[in-house]
């Protein structure tokens, strides 16, 4: 195949080993799913304390000429989990750490089944051998520890050491993690080396889950095998909403992405090009309150929803939150913020096939819980579901908890499709925000869109004040003002890992036009061209 009649290939993530690891697959000739299935099993190796075959994930896949379609493979509570089965182990609220803070399915690997049976309907599929190869090389033959992995050891040891399994795989002979070392998860490569032979289904109705089961029983979590039996992904309509640059999709509930599309959507509508740079940053902030006072309000398992959430994206609705903003004048906000630890990550493939995918274990390290034949660390998203009887995420059976995580993806009016997001719980919203101001408003490269300061209203990694925290190389005319209009502001280092790890992939017909990820982060955006078919690789 001659280059000229060859598709640009592109892979962002937050870590540079995902990255290596989707574009190998999309260079093989491989779909942007099998790729970012790839990277997804290779960043759950390099980045623990963000991810996990234990954690969840949410799809947005673009195809062209075809509306976008979603995945959502969040896990629901286990059948058992309730107020009085937690009040009778003593507990006046959900545990944050440990086996009683594994309480949902792990919904990752499903997702992953799913998105691939959904590949193999454009193409053959290259098998998950060669697929799970680098989470494989990786888990066995170590990875290098990064400041990010030895910044979450340092800050969770006194809180995880005594938590089932974890010292014996992430606290080397008691140790925290440091910058350098080499840290490996052999059987963690045993787990995916098994999975590539028996098939990802084993993970909830096999060996596998039989391993997983005995081991969650045995330590106290509530899940159960016919929990993990009875766990499927599903594929779901996106959210989406029409402003004056494209249309914007992101996913539904339980997710935050109502939130996402909103900030957007108000932004657009209030946008004039007359304001000047301070009063839009001032807007895309005001925007975000009103986009979260809905969210906390609506956000749930949609099973559970009384009215459809995508009411809020529609005219009346938005024209009523965009009025209560005032341009000069920061309003009050006491609403609580939201945690979580993550990782996005995006691909296109050959045939113009775009992935924004984006996987979690919610807090660092998850419930810290680790599966110690499998070397497998287990989620706590089910700390986001309340005790209190009558609460919008009151925990019950077989119900998804809240999440934090929205992956989003845009068919933009000139022709391109824009795949974007972050990790960074309440901020993910804020900087997807961020991302499409400065690219599509103030029409800066996708890299110095990202790259540039970022604001977070609220809380993210560690921190529970709901000021207005922005990195300090934003402009001191910018603080001053908005100081001026009511904001609390309070300064961060520049470049903050607070600020999350975002990334973006922009491209056309005729291949990628632009593309970044986060120098927050560890990662990489790669491009490169199909030089094989997958036959010709792999065979």
């Amino acid at each position: 195949m001659k280059q000229n009649e060859m598709k640009q290939l592109a892979f962002t993530a937050s870590h540079f080993q995902a990255s290596e690891a989707g574009m190998q697959i999309l260079k093989s000739g491989g779909t942007a799913i099998e790729a970012m299935v790839a990277a997804a099993a290779a960043i759950a190796v390099a980045y623990p304390h963000m991810n996990s075959l234990g954690g969840d994930g949410f799809w947005l896949i673009h195809e062209p000429g075809q509306q976008p379609i979603a995945i959502n493979a969040a896990g629901v509570s286990a059948a058992q989990a309730s107020a009085a089965w937690y009040q009778d182990q003593g507990f006046a609220q959900i545990p944050s750490r440990g086996s009683s803070a594994a309480l949902t399915v792990a919904g990752t690997v499903s997702g992953w089944q799913l998105a691939l049976e959904i590949s193999e309907k454009w193409q053959a599929g290259i098998g998950l051998d060669n697929i799970l190869h680098s989470a494989m090389h990786l888990a066995h033959n170590g990875i290098t520890v990064t400041e990010s992995l030895a910044a979450a050891s340092r800050k969770t040891v006194h809180e995880l050491s005594q938590v089932e399994g974890f010292s014996e795989r992430y606290l080397p002979n008691g140790n925290v993690l440091n910058v350098g070392e080499t840290l490996r998860n052999e059987p963690l490569a045993d787990l995916l080396q098994h999975l590539s032979v028996v098939g990802l289904d084993d993970f909830y109705r096999g060996k596998t889950a039989d391993c997983i089961a005995a081991a969650l029983v045995k330590t106290g979590s509530p899940l159960t095998r016919s929990d993990l039996a009875a766990y499927y992904a599903r594929q779901v309509k996106p959210l989406s909403v029409t402003t004056s640059k494209g249309t914007f999709y992101n996913l539904p509930l339980p997710t935050q992405g109502i939130a996402s599309l909103l900030i957007l959507a108000l932004f657009d509508r209030c946008f004039d090009p007359s304001l000047d740079e301070t009063t839009q940053l001032h807007l895309l902030v005001e925007a975000t309150k009103q986009a979260f006072r809905v969210r906390n309000a609506e956000a749930q398992d949609a099973s559970l929803a009384i009215s459809d959430v995508g009411r809020w994206l529609q005219e009346p609705a938005l024209k009523k939150l965009a009025a209560e903003i005032d341009l000069k004048q920061a309003a009050p906000w006491p609403n609580p913020a939201i945690p979580g630890d993550t990782v996005w990550m995006a691909a296109r493939d050959k045939d113009g096939r775009m992935v924004s995918f984006i996987q979690s274990i919610y807090w660092e390290f998850g419930s810290g819980l680790v599966i110690p034949e499998l070397g497998l660390l287990w989620n706590n998203r089910g700390v986001s579901f309340s005790l209190k009887s009558g609460a919008t995420n009151e925990l019950k059976g077989n119900i998804q908890p809240f999440h934090t995580l929205n992956p989003a993806l845009a068919h933009l009016n000139d022709g391109r499709v824009l795949a974007y997001g972050t990790m960074g719980g309440e901020g993910q919203p804020q900087t997807q925000a961020a991302i499409i101001w400065r690219h599509l408003y103030q029409q800066q490269s996708l890299r110095d869109a990202i790259a540039a300061p970022r604001w977070l209203l609220g809380r993210t990694w560690g921190d529970n004040s709901h000021n207005l925290k922005i990195e300090a190389d934003m402009p001191e005319h910018i603080l001053s003002s908005l100081q001026h209009w009511g904001h609390e502001i309070q300064q961060i280092p520049a470049c903050s890992e607070l600020m999350g790890h975002a990334g973006a992939i922009s491209a056309n017909e005729a291949g990628v036009v632009d593309l970044a990820t986060d120098p927050r982060s560890d990662g990489a955006a790669l491009t490169g061209f199909s030089d094989a078919s997958p036959s010709e690789f792999f065979n």
